[in-house]
């Protein structure tokens, strides 16, 4: 049923792209996008750079300054080496390194701003070293699909005097990008992910999985392209 939501979702903002708003303040006449790759082929990112934030930090800093970029993006169903950086995602079986949602890379305070219309679902800050930080997830409907929008590693004022079931206006200042106190000890970015059944989950859900369950999460998970890319014009 997942998929099939999924590609309604899809066909629907195709046809109606004046639906959404873009998600953060992006020129697609000036602006260029850097594609981060995080994979293990990317044998830059040594451990040094993956264990110290600040370290980390600069690095994400030094590639946008290279490219001549504001923004940098990527990750849906990436398989990451860089979350070995926190047992956060270690278990005595199998680890999770398949991402389930796109980053967005830039500045610590930058604005986030909702792309559809919607209401607050739940917030909650999920202070533990890789972890989201603050946190909001916003439910929305288009074309009779339920769907939510979970936003991760934000300020703490993101979440502030937040009330659950209120409404959302489309294209609506909701965050700004944490910094490393407060967003679970990344560089500053966004985590975006897109989800049909939070699975009775309030201020969290899971943003990487195992791989062995990657079918499983991909289909509860649809790609945020499809709404990303009205924001960034690829």
């Amino acid at each position: 049923m997942s998929a099939e939501q999924s590609v309604r979702l899809k066909k629907y903002f195709e046809k109606h792209p004046a639906d959404i708003s873009p998600i953060v303040p992006f020129d697609i006449f000036s602006d260029k996008l850097y594609c981060f790759n995080f994979t293990a082929s990317n044998t830059e990112l040594v451990s040094a750079i993956l264990n110290d934030t600040d370290i980390f930090s600069e690095w994400i800093r030094r590639k946008l300054r290279e490219e001549n970029c504001r923004y940098g993006i990527g990750g849906y169903d990436e398989h990451r080496t860089i979350y070995s950086r926190s047992d956060l995602f270690d278990s005595d079986q199998e680890p999770r390194r398949l991402h389930l949602g796109i980053d967005i890379w830039g500045d610590e305070g930058t604005q986030v701003f909702s792309p559809l219309s919607g209401k607050i679902h739940s917030f909650k800050f999920n202070d533990n070293f890789g972890d989201y930080g603050a946190t909001l997830i916003i439910e929305h409907h288009a074309d009779g699909v339920k769907f939510y929008s979970l936003y991760g590693h934000l300020s703490l004022a993101s979440i502030q005097n937040l009330v659950k079931g209120s409404a959302v206006s489309k294209g609506q200042k909701i965050a700004e990008f944490g910094d490393i106190t407060e967003n679970g000890h990344w560089p500053p970015h966004l985590h975006f992910q897109l989800i049909f059944n939070m699975q009775d989950k309030e201020g969290d859900y899971p943003g990487v999985c195992r791989f062995s369950d990657r079918e499983s999460f991909l289909d509860n998970c649809p790609n945020p392209d499809i709404l990303l890319k009205h924001t960034f014009g690829y």
